[in-house]
Order: C-alpha cells, then structure tokens, then sequence
C-alpha cells in the first residue's frame, strides 16, 4: 500500500468570487491560507504526502506562495489540469473557457498518488473530523480488499453548517441509508438560509422550495483508493462523446460520477457524518467572515500562527 495522500484540487477560476486566483488569498492572520489549514489538519490526522492539482500557468507562483513552504513538513507532488489535456480523438469546443471539472481535475493526479487518499478542494475550510474518520476508513478498506463494488467515502456535511450569507450555493445533497450507506446525490444549486439561519431552501422559478437544514450534503471530500483512477479513465472518454458540437461548460464532476457508479452498483459509499461547520470563499463578500471564523479557531487553541 502507497501513502495515505491528501490530493488537492486548485485549478478552478474562482468567476462568482471575481476571477482571481481565491486559492492563494490570504486568510489567516500570519498569511495563512485555505489550503494551509487543510495541509495541516490532514498532517495531524497522518497522512503521509501531498498533491496539487492546479494549472501550469499558476506553477510558479504556487509553489512560492505554498508549494516549497508545505515540502519542508511533508512530501509534495503536482498534477496539471488544462483544458485541452483530452483522450486521442477529443478536442477543445471552440469559445470553451474552463478545464473539464473535477473529475478530470483527479485524472490528471493518477500518475502521482499510489495509496488511499482524500480529495478536497482548495478553497474550503473542513474542520479536522473529516480527515480523522476518512482516513481511518481508507485504511481499513485497504487491509480488507477484495472482489466487489469500488468502495467510496465521504464526509457528510449538515447542509445547515454549509451555507453562505451572501448568496445561493451549490451543494450535493445526500439519500443516506440506516447504515449510513449512500443511495443516491443530487447536485441542487442555489440554496439559501431561510428564517433567520432557522430554515433552507433552493431559489428557483417557482420560488422558494424548502429543504431539510439537516440534510447530509457532499462538499467534495472524498475517500478514495487508486483503483478509482480506471474507472475515471474508462468514463471521460464517454463523457466527452455525449457532448454537443458547441458544448461550453458541462463539466466531468466527482459527485454526478460517482451517483452514476452508485445506480449502476458498480459502488459502495460510505457516509461519515461530520458536525464540522463548513466555511469558504463562494462570494467576495464571504472573506471577511471567514477571516473572523479562523481568529475564533485560533483564539480557541484550535491553531496556532503561523501554522508552519
């Protein structure tokens, strides 16, 4: 078995947030950040390496802002993700702006990561219970390989600890079975808070659809083996082969993948419920509430500053 890897996935143009490159801002208050408190919760909870996916040309200025600071603590590796990095036979739709999403985002890491590992984007506040519970998990899940559907994890955020103040966001909100088994994901955009943080609810033509505030939902952190690399390799290829002539923006993504695997039962997810509050950088107007939820943390004695 290969190291237990955190994979990192920092290639996304952050548009609702203004274009800029969101991964790199900095949050914390000796410069820390997104993507440093991950590092680090996911180091404390043992994981073993590293790997950042992000864009050749954000290369140099990654690695001097984070990339040669984290290789003094652990083993870092990179992936690349661009658009026109397509299967023999494939090309980029004219007027396509954006990479292919996050499934192709983890295809490109297949060549570096060799153990269990947890993907996560780069631009999200976790909390330290997920890293814990999934890689405990991958490790069992390793030991006890075998014939039979791939086995999934993730950790399942309360869509009420997820939500944002300043506008709708995106979440995959979770079926989950008594075992904690995960039947189906449904990708729902535009969830707001309702009744004064009471309430949720999806904005849509027909107004105001209410949802559960307890829901379980993805915010894409998932355990994986390596094993789930073929199965990423087999379904691009068919992806693109489905697409319009003057397709744009539908995008390869980790959640619908893996429901489609699930309805095929051709895979086992297990949903480790995580009371973490989630927090991150949808609108500009997020950062300064993110900024004031990581001195609380710290003010707690959840972090110290620097943090490396």
């Amino acid at each position: 078995m290969g190291k237990t890897t955190l994979v990192i996935m920092a290639a996304g143009i952050g548009s609702r947030y203004g274009g800029g490159i969101k991964q790199m801002e900095s949050f914390g208050p000796s410069g820390e950040i997104m993507m440093d408190y991950s590092v680090f919760d996911a180091l404390e909870a043992g994981f073993e390496k590293v790997v950042f996916i992000i864009r050749k040309d954000m290369d140099e200025d990654f690695r001097r802002i984070i990339g040669d600071r984290i290789a003094k603590v652990t083993e870092v590796a990179y992936a690349y993700q661009e658009k026109d990095d397509l299967p023999e036979g494939f090309s980029v739709p004219e007027g396509r702006v954006k990479p292919w999403g996050t499934g192709q985002a983890l295809l490109a890491a297949k060549d570096v990561v060799d153990g269990p590992f947890v993907v996560i984007n780069a631009d999200d506040y976790y909390g330290k219970n997920g890293f814990r519970m999934l890689r405990e998990l991958l490790l069992r899940e390793a030991e006890e390989s075998g014939e039979g559907p791939e086995r999934i994890s993730m950790a399942g955020f309360v869509l009420g600890n997820t939500l944002s103040e300043n506008g709708g966001v995106t979440r995959g909100v979770c079926a989950v079975d008594e075992k904690g088994e995960l039947t189906g994901i449904t990708e729902t955009k535009n969830i707001i808070s309702t009744d004064g943080g009471r309430g949720a609810a999806v904005m849509s033509d027909d107004g105001l659809l209410p949802l559960d505030r307890e829901s379980l939902v993805s915010m894409n952190m998932w355990g994986l083996h390596p094993s789930f690399f073929p199965i990423l390799e087999e379904g691009f290829p068919k992806f693109l082969a489905e697409l319009g002539t003057e397709e744009k923006t539908k995008e390869y993504l980790l959640p619908t993948i893996i429901d489609g695997l699930l309805q095929e039962g051709k895979a086992e997810v297990s949903v480790l419920r995580t009371e973490d509050v989630w927090f991150g950088v949808t609108y500009q107007e997020d950062k300064e509430a993110v900024k004031e939820a990581i001195r609380r943390l710290i003010a707690k004695g959840v972090y110290k500053t620097p943090l490396f």
